[in-house]
């Protein structure tokens, strides 16, 4: 894969992720939920941020991009996969707290997008918590809505978004 989206500002690249970079997505997970962690319970907020062991899962289930720094530090992430013939599905958006407001958000969002569509992708969906209201106006700004549909997440309400492509 290709790189997929560059900063002018802080030149960050979107790429696929490897197996080499599990230690630095499990780092921006924890340290971009870590505000949030009260507010989750702890089975939510494991499942959330992961393990090594659960991130290898989510290797081998969804595609994973991760934004790295001209320095090599993961600076965000986010997942994706097809899970019907027509639609995908995000999961895991995350991005370090010193790379915030920075664009990295966007350029992740676009670049899955953007892996999407051309596997006749019409409909994107992603889950949300009612913690995360920065992340759901972020969403709502990029054409994302409230589906209806609202999901246990371990003892909390998991909102879904859609977006038609």
């Amino acid at each position: 894969m290709t790189i997929m989206g560059t900063s002018e500002k802080r030149r960050e690249h979107v790429r696929q992720a490897t197996a080499d970079d599990a230690a630095g997505i499990l780092d921006c997970l924890r340290l971009a939920f870590e505000p949030y962690g009260d507010r989750y319970s702890p089975e939510a907020f494991a499942d959330t941020t992961l393990t090594p062991e659960t991130l290898r899962a989510r290797m081998a289930a969804m595609t994973i991009l991760v934004a790295v720094s001209p320095s090599g530090e993961i600076a965000g992430t986010i997942a994706f996969a097809m899970v019907g013939e027509q639609e995908g599905h995000l999961r895991g958006m995350a991005v370090r707290p010193e790379w915030q407001a920075q664009g990295t958000a966007d350029r992740l969002l676009s670049a899955a997008e953007a892996e999407l569509r051309p596997r006749n992708c019409r409909r994107i969906t992603l889950d949300t918590t009612a913690p995360l209201e920065r992340a759901v106006r972020f969403y709502e700004s990029r054409g994302y809505r409230r589906s209806g549909t609202v999901g246990d997440f371990f003892g909390m309400p998991l909102f879904e978004y859609a977006k038609e492509l």
